[in-house]
């Protein structure tokens, strides 16, 4: 982010100007909130309050009822030029009892934004915890106060829960990453002119689904075969989904599954099929010798796979096909320990490394989602609906 901000400033654009972007966009999103209720923003003392001065001033400027209240003195140009440019009512943070009387319709954390590496004060936690509390809705701008942005690590306790949660430029890894995330409500960007960074990791963006050409048969559109095991149910899931999601033709190794849909081809032999494009090995599998052998089968075939759950735990060598390997926490770990990675660091360290070591795409799954390729590009998902934690969705 840093980065892309220094591009617009070398390209002429100062921070001054990059502040009133930030802010006035942000100003949009808290002027539709509070629903001319009152307004108040806490303020910090860097560019995170900057960008608070200039919200308040813009939810002045149409008539809003707004107040700030300043945390601490500004310490950087753009943010003391910010509060020069405020019309409106400033109030001391140590005038307790103005403070402790103080509720409105929103709150504005302005307090402290991306870059934070240290706990919040006693102090600040008090005061950014109770003007959440007399306020029916809480905004943070751009991070929450107390998240380490590159991280998604929360910095100490008794921190709020936010509503909604306004990126400022670009997303940070915080936005995406938990236990950060969870408490941050709707999130929302606001773009202020930046350009892509070469290298920066990405947002996953929402698939793009289009009816099959017209001269498409089921050969054409992919032939998958799932690969099932000692628990025949999972690899039915997984294959219903994969039906669902597009395959022309999906094949599940075995003679006869009892749970099977009959539009589902159950076949001993899909490996020897030339015409297969796909394996899914993994859900259901199992982890005995006969998991083992269809296993090392599955990956001697030398197509395009995803492995998944049990071949998690039994994979010893580095595939030499294509492979998306997804695993949760305790397969991401077993993974790290076969192929020797330290298993330190945040989860987009983690899955880079692995991806490195492994030859794999990792997609280090769970309530955040990154996925990292060998090469060392990075992407992660958006917060998942909680709802998913039940038995099965990982198989779909």
């Amino acid at each position: 982010m840093r980065q892309a901000e220094n591009g617009l400033i070398a390209g002429g654009t100062n921070v001054d100007e990059l502040m009133q972007r930030a802010g006035r966009g942000a100003a949009e999103y808290v002027w539709r909130i509070a629903a001319h209720g009152r307004v108040t923003v806490l303020c910090g003392p860097g560019n995170n309050g900057g960008d608070g001065y200039v919200i308040a001033e813009a939810i002045r400027e149409r008539g809003g009822r707004v107040s700030v209240i300043s945390a601490a003195e500004p310490k950087t140009d753009a943010a003391r030029n910010a509060r020069a440019l405020y019309r409106g009512e400033m109030l001391d943070s140590g005038a307790d009892t103005a403070i402790s009387s103080l509720a409105g319709e929103v709150l504005v954390d302005c307090l402290f934004g991306s870059g934070l590496t240290r706990a919040l004060s006693a102090d600040h936690v008090a005061l950014l915890a109770g003007l959440a509390a007399s306020h029916r809705h809480a905004i943070a701008i751009d991070v929450p106060s107390g998240v380490e942005s590159d991280t998604g690590a929360v910095l100490g306790e008794g921190l709020p829960r936010f509503d909604l949660t306004i990126a400022l430029g670009a997303w940070k890894f915080a936005h995406f990453l938990m236990p950060a995330c969870a408490m941050m409500g709707a999130m929302r960007l606001v773009g202020i002119g930046v350009s892509e960074v070469p290298g920066a990791a990405s947002g996953v963006a929402r698939p793009r689904l289009a009816a099959p050409a017209a001269a498409a048969h089921k050969y054409k559109r992919g032939l998958l075969g799932v690969v099932g095991g000692a628990m025949p149910g999972a690899a039915v899931l997984a294959a219903r989904a994969a039906q669902g999601a597009g395959a022309g033709y999906v094949k599940l190794l075995g003679r006869e599954i009892f749970s099977a849909p009959p539009d589902l081809v159950c076949d001993s032999d899909v490996l020897a099929d030339p015409r297969l494009n796909a394996l899914l090995i993994g859900p259901g599998l199992g982890r005995d010798d006969a998991a083992r052998s269809r296993l090392a089968a599955a990956l001697a075939v030398c197509k395009p796979a995803v492995l998944d759950a049990d071949a998690l735990h039994l994979l010893q060598i580095a595939p030499r096909q294509p492979v998306i390997a997804t695993p949760h926490e305790g397969e991401l770990r077993a993974l790290e320990a076969t192929f020797g990675c330290a298993g330190t660091g945040s989860k987009v360290e983690r899955a880079g490394a692995l991806a490195r070591a492994s030859g794999m795409v990792i997609v280090a799954k769970g309530p955040d989602t990154v996925i990292a390729a060998p090469g060392g590009r990075i992407a992660l998902a958006p917060r998942a609906s909680s709802w998913l934690s039940v038995a099965g969705t990982g198989d779909v």
